[in-house]
This record gives C-alpha cells, sequence and structure tokens, in this order.
C-alpha cells in the first residue's frame, strides 16, 4: 500500500496547487455533471455526487459553480454530454496505467492519450490488458497525531471499513473502504475528531512494481502529461518507487 499512500499525497499537494490557477475546477465540473446525470442531482441519495462535492469544497470552488454543475447534469440548464470511457496501457519500466476520461469527443481523447503516451515512453493497450491488476475502493487518509492505530481501527472497522494500513514512514493512517462506504466511514472518522486530509473512491493496485529513480521521474512526468489533458479525469498506476523521489517530488 506505500506505493499508493506516496502516490496519493503527492497528488494531493498537487491538486491545491492546481486549484488556485482554477486548473482542476473544470474536471470536478464535469464529474458533478455526469454524477448528477447518472443517479440524480440530490447528493444525500447519490454518492458519487457527493464525493465529487466534496473535493469541491477541498479546492474552494464556489457554491454557484457546484450548482451550476448540478443542474446541468440534471438537464436544468444547457451543457455539454460528457461520456465515460477508460483506457490501458503501460508506462516506463513497465508499470501497469489505467486512465479515466470524461469526453464529448472519444476520438480526439484518444488520439491524444495515444500519443502522450507514446512520446513518453509508455504505450496504449487493448481493453482488459491491466484493469484486473486494481480494484475499485474508496480511499482515506487520516492524521496520525491526532489518533492511535488501535483507536482508529476500531472507528474504521465499526464504521464498515475494509481494512487499515500503517506505513511508519507516513504521516497518516489508510483507510479502505468499499467505494459506496465512503463518505459514511470518512464522517465517523472526522466525528472522532480525526482530520481527514484526502478521501477519494480510487483504483487501488493489487500489486507493485518497484521503479528507480530515473524511471519514477519518467513516470511522473507521464502521470503529470495526461493529467494536463482536459479530457482526463484520474490515472492509476501501480508503481512504488524510492523516498528520495517522493521528498523531491512533494517540495
Amino acid at each position: 500500500m506505500s506505493g499508493h499512500s506516496k502516490w496519493a499525497q503527492i497528488k494531493h499537494k498537487k491538486a491545491h496547487t492546481d486549484a488556485k490557477r482554477g486548473k482542476i475546477f473544470t474536471k470536478i465540473v464535469k464529474e458533478i455533471a455526469v454524477a448528477a446525470r447518472i443517479s440524480g442531482g440530490d447528493p444525500e441519495g447519490n454518492p458519487r455526487l457527493r464525493t465529487a462535492i466534496e473535493k469541491a469544497k477541498e479546492v474552494n470552488m464556489p457554491h454557484d459553480n457546484i450548482k451550476r454543475a448540478i443542474m446541468k447534469g440534471t438537464g436544468e440548464l444547457p451543457g455539454s454530454s460528457y461520456e465515460e470511457y477508460t483506457y490501458e496501457g503501460y508506462g516506463p519500466g513497465g508499470v501497469a496505467v489505467l486512465v479515466e476520461v470524461l469526453t464529448d469527443n472519444k476520438n480526439r481523447t484518444v488520439s491524444e492519450i495515444r500519443h502522450i503516451m507514446s512520446k513518453n515512453g509508455g504505450n496504449l493497450g487493448e481493453a482488459g490488458c491491466v484493469a484486473w491488476m486494481f480494484e475499485k475502493r474508496g480511499y482515506i487518509l487520516a492524521d496520525k497525531n491526532k489518533t492511535d492505530e488501535d483507536t482508529l481501527m476500531t472507528i474504521a472497522l465499526d464504521a464498515g471499513a475494509l481494512d487499515m494500513k500503517n506505513d511508519p514512514k507516513e504521516d497518516s493512517y489508510e483507510v479502505i473502504t468499499l467505494p459506496e462506504d465512503l463518505n459514511k466511514i470518512r464522517s465517523a472518522i472526522e466525528r472522532a475528531g480525526v482530520p481527514v486530509s484526502l478521501a477519494e473512491t480510487t483504483m487501488l493496485p493489487k500489486s507493485y512494481v518497484m521503479i528507480d529513480e530515473k524511471t519514477a521521474e519518467q513516470m511522473m512526468r507521464l502521470i503529470e502529461l495526461l493529467e494536463d489533458n482536459e479530457d482526463v479525469q484520474n490515472v492509476y498506476a501501480n508503481f512504488d518507487m524510492p523516498d528520495e523521489v517522493v521528498t523531491k517530488a512533494s517540495r
């Protein structure tokens, strides 16, 4: 799990940097609209929408933006119609890569993703080539400074969590949930006075590939370029990397 924890924390810090430039707002607006279109505009009955709204609040998206995105999704306001696709392939060092997109032009998006992959040490593969290496889960990072392992484990498991991890080198506990239980378990942890720095639905690798510093830098560059694409919502990869690379990337 350490590989996911390292990358999750780097991405979390990057998201706040991107939010300052409004860069991440477009992606969250798309996610809110699609979630509302699929399962309705009430976050109480729509866990995916509720998670998207929480993410919007974390990056200080104005309430009006959230409201308009929901209304576009439910058809109360005009807006583009986005479809969901997942692309699979390999990055530098044979790392498995999943790319989730929301797009109004599939041909354009797949062409752009293929170009980014091929120019940065990766290649786009056939459907199913790496998806079996991941499983969809809720993922929470909870502050170690505010609780001990046994207490948090009791809170999380009583609320329905699947598992909890404690990497001694990290400053947060990792709590793993079913996707539909993410918000319920996050609320239980926060009610106990434990700050949550990250709560998201993700694709957790079942195993990890350890890569060296040079390959890790190439891999992070590939992910950064993919995430810069306006149609890409999430990029998942099954790599672990040296601590010195994490330190460098977190600055």
